[in-house]
């Protein structure tokens, strides 16, 4: 619905500006409020129409299919926020040019960016008083909890890398588009990629360790702790099959209301229930072994804290 009422608003805009805009309209501004960029009314409307109608398709789909599970308010408060920010900035580009006898005469104060953001923020609130609670969703079915044969004073440890083949190649297209757009156009955008291929390297290959101090998550590339789970935040640790896409909405290291976790694929998943309620899910081979690990360690612990 937001993206539907924005094309309809921007196109009565455009109904009441038509007859007054200029062959070229300036649709870039600097940082100073003068136009850098210019185009004609129609490639800026089908532009704005496509990019609308492609996100609002997106969101729609998504919360169609569920995915990801329990976040369906926070997808409609993102589309609404979304159409807003998109549609705002078109109209008052329609505006300002309407007004001006001139297109190289229009400006664009920083200003407007600010009204852009807010409006979008006031947006977002009403989506998300609109669409109302999420509905309670079935939880997985945890995976049955076994213990290892290990004796008090025995310490024993497991460890197993997963790596993502895509989120390597994707890794590698950013970087490689980061050093041509650095070298073509300037290091402001080129570096942002650069660094966004960082953070998608960082999370492609982890070790996963669980011995007695907890779970572990270790970078292939950098031998730095990436994220840890001490044993004393656990209270349950089980595995069980995680459909990465309809629990949590794609790869990588994911955050849902309840949880987050790191899931490089579908399949076989460490979960662990921490003290806090929250859970922490890692999709790893043998995550059965690894749960069984830190359940026998937990009931150390509480064998230690009974005495």
């Amino acid at each position: 619905m937001p993206f539907l009422l924005v094309t309809v608003c921007l196109g009565g805009v455009y109904a009441l500006v038509a007859d007054r805009l200029p062959e070229r309209l300036a649709t870039h501004f600097g940082s100073d409020g003068r136009p850098d960029g210019y185009a004609s009314a129609q490639g800026l409307l089908w532009g704005c129409l496509g990019v609308l109608l492609a996100v609002g398709a997106g969101i729609g789909a998504s919360l169609r299919l569920r995915m990801p599970a329990g976040s369906g308010r926070i997808l409609i408060a993102t589309g609404y926020f979304t159409a807003v920010v998109l549609g705002y900035p078109a109209a008052a580009i329609l505006l300002g040019n309407a007004a001006a006898a001139d297109a190289s005469a229009v400006r664009m104060p920083l200003v407007q960016l600010a009204a852009t953001l807010g409006a979008g923020a006031l947006a977002a609130g009403l989506g998300w008083l609109l669409a109302g609670p999420d509905p309670e969703g079935r939880r997985p079915e945890p995976g049955r909890v076994r213990r290892l044969d290990l004796p008090a004073g025995v310490r024993a440890g497991w460890t197993r890398t997963v790596s993502s083949l895509p989120m390597a190649a994707l890794a590698s297209l950013m970087a490689c588009v980061g050093v041509v757009l650095g070298l073509s156009a300037g290091w402001v955008g080129g570096g942002a990629l650069l660094l966004g291929a960082l953070s998608v390297a960082v999370h492609c290959s982890v070790r996963v360790t669980v011995d007695q101090r907890g779970l572990t998550l270790t970078p292939a590339l950098f031998p730095v702790p990436l994220h840890r789970v001490p044993l004393d935040k656990v209270a349950e640790a089980t595995s069980r099959r995680i459909s990465t896409l309809a629990e949590y909405g794609g790869w990588g290291y994911r955050i849902r209301p309840g949880g987050s976790g790191l899931l490089l694929r579908s399949g076989e998943g460490l979960v662990l229930r921490r003290t806090n309620g929250r859970e922490f899910v890692v999709t790893v081979d043998d995550a059965a072994t690894a749960a069984a690990l830190l359940t026998t360690y937990l009931d150390h612990q509480r064998c230690t804290e009974g005495d």
